[in-house]
């Protein structure tokens, strides 16, 4: 293994804190011994170029320091490549680094335990979603939680944690059951009403929400959770439980172990690992063992 290392920086991510946390995330890796390279690049198009530029070009790790889209753009240069990713996580949700029982927005941490992964063959091969070209690690959301990040991107102008919760509320006024057509593992299409349906690789999303609390990231198969048709009463009811995975018990919520998943309906987004995939319909397939992780 070649001792030079990719640092690839969000200096954006979590209001400002990845260009913070790169300097003692690259000293952790420095006073271990490796040489390091960072990677900004001028958007996130220029920035996948060259890291995948260093992949191919055999780096030792790349080391994603910001939030979940800088992670997930991550997975798009390794993936089935062998390259061992770390990550320093210091974005707003971190849910792929949570999955992982990596540490949280501690970055001299996370270099450190990375450094030492490297050193010593700590890793963790684990699945990865796919969906057309596009990987994801954590949960491909889609439905009412999709359309509130869709409103959310829409008020960007208000910012912070007050943008979520107002995109809640304005599409909780609009709320209405979506009808689904979906195929499980290849089998009959079937036809629902949901509210929302989310395919999980990973255990949360938004920040710790544990919508899939059953995943696990090495088990070859999506945990995938189907909230039913159900009214503005129930949702309020249910949606706060998914902080604790407690929503897993209720009436309106099922749940499929799968390895692929078609999904369609008319006017919904999808959204994987926080970020826009494009409108349904869609196929997602689990990929096993598909990226190799620094882990402790």
């Amino acid at each position: 293994m070649t001792s030079e290392i990719t640092l690839f920086v969000n200096p954006t991510a979590g209001r400002g804190r990845g260009a913070h946390a790169a300097q003692p995330a690259a000293s952790a890796l420095r006073d271990a011994g490796f040489s390091v390279r960072t990677v900004l690049g001028e958007d996130a198009g220029d920035a996948l170029r060259r890291v995948r530029e260093a992949v191919a070009a055999g780096t030792g790790a790349l080391i994603a320091v910001g939030g979940d889209g800088l992670a997930s753009l991550a997975l798009q240069a390794v993936a089935g490549t062998g390259t061992p990713l770390g990550v320093v996580a210091v974005g707003t949700g971190n849910d792929f680094a949570r999955a992982l029982g990596l540490p949280i927005r501690d970055p001299a941490a996370a270099g450190a335990l990375a450094a030492r992964a490297l050193k010593e063959g700590g890793h963790r091969d684990i699945d990865l979603g796919r969906a057309g070209e596009r990987w994801f690690g954590s949960v491909l959301a889609s439905g009412f939680d999709s359309r509130v990040n869709d409103r959310g991107n829409r008020m960007r102008w208000i910012g912070g944690r007050f943008t979520y919760d107002l995109a809640i509320l304005a599409e909780l006024a609009a709320f209405a059951p979506i009808p689904y057509r979906i195929r499980l593992d290849g089998g009959e299409v079937r036809e629902i009403e949901a509210t929302l349906i989310a395919v999980g690789n990973g255990t949360t999303y938004g920040g710790g929400m544990r919508i899939c609390a059953g995943a696990e990231m090495d088990d070859g198969l999506f945990d995938v959770t189907v909230v039913g048709e159900c009214s503005r009463t129930t949702l309020l009811k249910v949606f706060p439980r998914v902080y604790k995975g407690t929503h897993l018990s209720h009436p309106a919520v099922t749940t499929h172990r799968v390895s692929s998943i078609e999904l369609a309906a008319a006017g919904v987004t999808a959204y994987a690992d926080g970020e826009p995939l494009g409108a349904l319909p869609l196929t997602a397939t689990c990929v096993p063992g598909a990226v190799r992780v620094l882990t402790g």
